[in-house]
């Protein structure tokens, strides 16, 4: 499993310019089944996306067609790891 953070390096105007063309992205994805969850970091410094399971060369892929990183305004930081403890019914996303 992943946690990708996302880190705005571009005034907020310009992300929110594409903001529509990522949340299509965003929905992309959750329909092929790879996110398990996203939003807002707090404050808005960028976000935060939790994907499941996948080869790392291939999340790493589909995190490099997010508009916002193709555009330049973001950066990520992809951090795997393995649940080792979860609420009942977690592991349905894993």
């Amino acid at each position: 499993m992943y946690i990708a953070l996302l880190s705005y390096i571009r005034p907020l105007d310009e992300v929110d310019a594409l903001l529509p063309a990522h949340q299509d992205y965003l929905e992309q994805h959750y329909a092929a089944g790879v996110f398990v969850a996203s939003g807002r970091r707090e404050p808005r410094t960028g976000g935060v996306i939790l994907i499941r399971e996948h080869p790392r060369s291939l999340v790493t892929e589909i995190l490099e067609q997010d508009p916002f990183f193709k555009a330049g305004l973001t950066r990520y930081e992809l951090l795997e790891f393995t649940p080792s403890r979860m609420l009942a019914g977690f592991e349905n996303y894993l």
